[in-house]
């Protein structure tokens, strides 16, 4: 089935334009965000607006309770099933967001059964890194480069089994992509949006500045207030985590504005350095705030020739 992947790093404009491809070409959207995924979380996670969710379906958004274990298995669960029943009606599936495992989890078919080895040995690495996927990778890093910047920041188990592998003896970890397979069932096209640097880290800090005006400090008490934490794997999303920190030094959320423009646009720089590896990406670079047409009619040309052709 046709499955076309809309991607590309933070706040570079990917919801516009997969709402207008959804319009234009009779799709629906599934998000790749892990954090969209979240009830509750709407301004943080720069979450669509109900007024552009009006506009085209969207799937995989506002979905899961924070308190919910979910983690990228049971995203390849729901995603694959919602694309199979978008693609039954007739409807064109557009996976768009920028969470590189959740889309590899979508390209590929990845095993995620748990591997055996030393739960304990893991629990503890993750005790001395204060339950910080930052920093657990940061660990990974100092021991294997290559394997840290192959392993997604977000994919606490896979980190804790390389660095389990790797302080038992083992010297490198196998190439990420040599277990990769292509999922069989997808006639997949992937676009990857991009932007002068300059203008998306503008943007990023555009951003942030917004969600900081329209209420991600209030946000934050309500979760707060319903018994999230720090601790809870929702709640060390970039805005989140910065925030809690604040108010729980007694410090106001415009205090982090800063360190989240600062871990976003670093957030933005992962993201692509880990989309860049497909060799089947084809970029599209945008411009200015308006709606780039020419960009969009530039992204038409490779997708009307791949709906055409049948594989």
């Amino acid at each position: 089935m046709k499955v076309l992947f809309l991607t590309g790093p933070t706040a570079c404009g990917k919801t516009e334009y997969a709402i207008r491809v959804a319009q234009d070409l009779d799709g629906e959207i599934v998000s790749a965000d892990s954090m969209q995924i979240y009830k509750y979380m709407d301004i943080g996670s720069a979450k669509p607006t109900p007024e552009e969710r009006a506009q085209a379906v969207h799937w995989l958004v506002d979905e899961i309770d924070p308190k919910t274990p979910f983690n990228v298995a049971s995203y390849q669960q729901k995603a694959r099933a919602y694309i199979e029943e978008i693609a039954g009606r007739g409807k064109l599936p557009t996976v768009s967001g920028g969470t590189g495992l959740y889309i590899n989890a979508l390209l590929y078919d990845m095993d995620f059964s748990a591997p055996e080895g030393d739960d304990a040995f893991r629990q503890q690495v993750l005790a001395e890194c204060g339950g910080d996927p930052q920093k657990v990778h940061e660990r990974l890093k100092m021991l294997d480069p290559d394997a840290a910047e192959a392993i997604h920041p977000n994919n606490v188990k896979r980190m804790l089994r390389a660095i389990e592998r790797l302080e038992h003896g083992e010297d490198k970890l196998a190439p990420f992509t040599a277990v990769e397979t292509p999922y069989p069932d997808y006639d997949s096209l992937l676009i990857g949006l991009d932007r002068d640097r300059g203008e998306l880290y503008g943007r990023i800090n555009r951003r942030v500045d917004k969600i900081l005006e329209t209420g991600l400090e209030d946000e934050v008490r309500s979760l707060m207030d319903m018994g999230f934490t720090s601790a809870d794997i929702a709640m060390k999303g970039i805005g989140y985590k910065e925030v809690i920190d604040c108010l729980q030094e007694g410090k106001p959320a415009a205090d982090a504005a800063e360190l989240i423009r600062k871990n976003t646009r670093h957030y933005a720089r992962r993201q692509l350095i880990w989309l860049r590896r497909y060799p089947q990406m084809h970029w599209v670079t945008l411009k200015g705030d308006a709606f780039d047409e020419t960009a969009y009619s530039d992204m038409m040309q490779l997708i009307e020739p791949w709906l055409m052709n049948e594989k």
